[in-house]
């Protein structure tokens, strides 16, 4: 892993996104064309094309299959890294601010193909018309003039975004007590762009129905007890909701076999088995015997 930066208590921009609730995330983007199609900020950015200027974008993950399933949808940009590949190739073209913004100079950096092909998120594009890397500044021309937060907070809705101005020994216990994650951290760039719920999007999980037969017809049972083994070890447990319902998340993908011991003192007990391939995994009906 490359070597680490020191980490400072300067206070320091960082970006909390919650994955489960970024249902609204093209708001952002376009809000995000909105400001930068056009427009010029000298000594932040040039003008984005018309087309192609996709400094953030929206990926959506679903999950699962019907009855049991899930949508993500995954917002990424700049990671404003602190160890940034960008950074190290730019030279003076790409500077690293004390507040932790990374801006890529609209003057230095033409030309400089080289420092879209650096970053390992694809967060930097190309403007052909420009011959120009760009990306997505944190809105640092806004900051600077006195905004409180960059535009994709004011544009999503309360608690799917969230723009925190703190020291780096503060956003390290926020994330760690919040369970906030960055994208590929193996990477070792410290991005300065975290999620919430990014099991939604990375993970997997095993769910199903739990009904019973009472007095000829099948109902769905709740409160019943589900425990996920993996080769003897307990991975987690869960109860069936109203609907006979249950899911057991946060399964790494192509972890593969798993057993499920399920439990309930009037309907009985089942022992069942699941595997987890690229997706998650819905088990349908299940039948527990009194």
């Amino acid at each position: 892993m490359p070597k680490q930066p020191e980490r400072s208590n300067l206070a320091k921009w960082n970006l909390i996104i919650d994955v489960a609730n970024s249902v609204h995330a093209n708001n952002c983007i376009l809000a995000a064309k909105d400001e930068y199609v056009g427009n010029d900020f000298p000594g932040y950015s040039a003008p984005l094309p018309d087309e192609g200027g996709d400094i953030m974008t929206v990926t959506r993950k679903i999950r699962g299959e019907t009855p049991l399933v899930d949508t993500a949808y995954l917002l990424q940009m700049c990671n404003h890294c602190d160890n940034g590949p960008c950074q190290k190739v730019g030279g003076d073209a790409v500077r690293k601010r004390p507040d932790g913004i990374v801006i890529i100079d609209p003057v230095k950096a033409k030309g400089r193909k080289d420092i879209v092909e650096a970053c390992p998120y694809g967060a930097v594009i190309w403007n052909e018309e420009l011959q120009l890397p760009q990306h997505w500044t944190f809105d640092a021309h806004l900051l600077d003039d006195g905004w409180t937060q960059p535009r994709c907070v004011d544009v999503s809705p309360k608690g799917a975004i969230e723009a925190v101005k703190i020291s780096d020994t503060q956003m390290e216990k926020r994330a760690k007590a919040e369970g906030l994650e960055a994208l590929r951290p193996e990477l070792g760039t410290q991005p300065r762009v975290y999620y919430r719920n990014l099991d939604r999007f990375t993970k997997c999980f095993i769910g199903g129905t739990l009904i019973a037969a009472v007095d000829g017809f099948e109902q769905c049972v709740e409160n019943a007890s589900i425990t996920l083994f993996q080769s003897d070890r307990e991975i987690g447990s869960t109860q069936s909701d109203a609907y006979g319902e249950f899911k057991l998340d946060g399964l790494d993908p192509n972890s593969g076999a798993y057993q499920l011991e399920i439990s309930h003192p009037k309907y009985g007990d089942l022992a069942t088995d699941a595997h987890i391939g690229t997706d998650s995994v819905y088990l349908a009906e299940l039948l527990l015997h009194s």
